[in-house]
């Protein structure tokens, strides 16, 4: 690895960041060391958007990449919680039908009990914090593993769905601030204004960071990198938007449909808020210290308990807003909301992204970006015409995968290490 070149001269100590060529190598060598991280996740989803634009070229269109976005949206949530769970090494199966029941909460009292949208979202949200908190006080205080508690929630949580939706009953959601959250979009300036925002605040915590961390003379990424890690995020966010403010109507005169998904700006808050608890604060320090050995974290002082309780909290909450934003898409809530592949592709895109299910490795970010492949594994092959038996087993080998990568990676990780 590099290190900091410390030149002394008096009593100053002058520190020199390394070049963009050996901070490409020290990258290199943590990938053959086993730390890859979402590589695996980015080069899957540029392969797979390649060729998806090849064999149609509709896959790359406004009104499909905006389709993608709230197509993705409910199980990409589901698996932000999922992370937290996952950096323990544990497992919430219960987290599909989790949000079936706070959706079913939501329509009930926003529907048949008449009351405001936001008394809707608020029980929806509280009841998925006490499901979390339910599972957690099992798994900590009782200690029955999460695998048990977790299947049998999975169980009941069908029919707790059944019971509040009458044994079948379709209940419509028509609030328009609800339906908006799945399927409106903002206006082209809004839309604009908020990407301008995301991209001054990440260069300007970026380059915060790079001065603070040469103030103390730690070694520090080439200041070539941080301009191009900006940059990227730039391009990325400036292509997206303008994208997304192309007209996708197919008939103006009668409406019309451009801008950003609403659903976008709240997946983008959700993920900046929780990349900050794991990676800012010491709560988030707490979980990756039970996740990587949790009787090192007990003896460190570290309430385990509370821990483990909190992160099953943080994933049934993040199961409600799933629902909440499953029920805005269908604008109705039934029996099956939740239910069927949700669970399977929740997971599937946490460990697709790169969060380990050994615990002690992953990040929020994960999800997003394991949420984005299996989205667009289904959302590509549905435009091929291939049936959805086609798209599980493809679903199913590129989540096989995934977690072939991650064991792998730890068996070197840890071989790079005894070395």
């Amino acid at each position: 690895m590099s290190t900091t070149a410390v030149k002394q001269d008096g009593p100053a100590a002058v520190t020199s960041a390394p070049s963009v060529g050996s901070h490409i190598l020290d990258y290199w060598r943590r990938v053959r060391g086993g730390d890859i991280g979402a590589l695996p996740a980015v080069l899957g989803l540029l392969v797979l958007c390649t060729v998806f634009s090849i064999m149609r070229p509709s896959f790359l269109t406004a009104g499909n990449l905006a389709n993608l976005f709230t197509q993705g949206a409910a199980v990409t949530l589901i698996a932000m919680g999922l992370v937290f769970v996952l950096l323990l090494g544990e497992i919430d199966l219960s987290a599909g039908f989790a949000s079936g029941v706070c959706a079913a909460v939501l329509a009930n009292v926003v529907t048949v009990l008449g009351y405001p949208w936001y008394v809707a979202v608020a029980a929806a949200v509280l009841t998925g914090m006490a499901i979390g908190t339910m599972l957690g006080l099992l798994v900590a205080k009782i200690g029955i593993p999460s695998f048990v508690v977790t299947l049998a929630g999975f169980l009941a949580f069908q029919g707790v769905v059944l019971l509040l939706m009458e044994e079948g009953r379709n209940i419509s959601v028509r609030d328009s601030v609800l339906v908006a959250i799945a399927n409106r979009n903002l206006p082209p300036l809004l839309g604009w204004a908020l990407a301008a925002l995301a991209i001054v605040g990440y260069a300007g915590i970026q380059l915060r960071r790079h001065r603070s961390r040469a103030a103390r003379s730690l070694v520090t990424d080439p200041i070539a990198v941080v301009l191009a890690r900006i940059g990227g995020l730039a391009v990325t966010l400036g292509l997206a938007v303008y994208v997304l403010n192309l007209e996708r109507s197919r008939n103006v005169l009668f409406s019309s449909l451009k801008g950003v998904p609403i659903v976008v700006p709240i997946i983008a808050v959700l993920l900046i808020v929780w990349t900050f608890v794991l990676q800012r604060t010491s709560y988030g320090r707490h979980i990756y210290a039970v996740g990587g050995n949790k009787e090192a974290a007990r003896r460190a002082g570290i309430n385990v308990d509370r821990i483990r309780i909190s992160v099953f909290m943080i994933c049934s909450t993040m199961a409600a807003i799933g629902g909440i934003v499953a029920a805005s898409r269908a604008n109705s809530v039934d029996p099956n909301t939740g239910g069927s592949n949700v669970l399977l592709y929740a997971v599937g895109a946490a460990v697709i992204g790169g969060t380990s299910l050994f615990g002690g490795k992953g990040r929020v970010l994960d999800a997003v970006l394991g949420g984005a492949v299996v989205a667009v594994i289904d959302n590509g092959m549905g435009l091929m015409g291939y049936s959805s038996g086609v798209k599980y087993v493809v679903t199913g080998v590129v989540l096989l995968l995934a977690a072939s990568v991650d064991a792998l990676s730890r068996r070197r990780a840890a071989a790079s290490g005894s070395r």
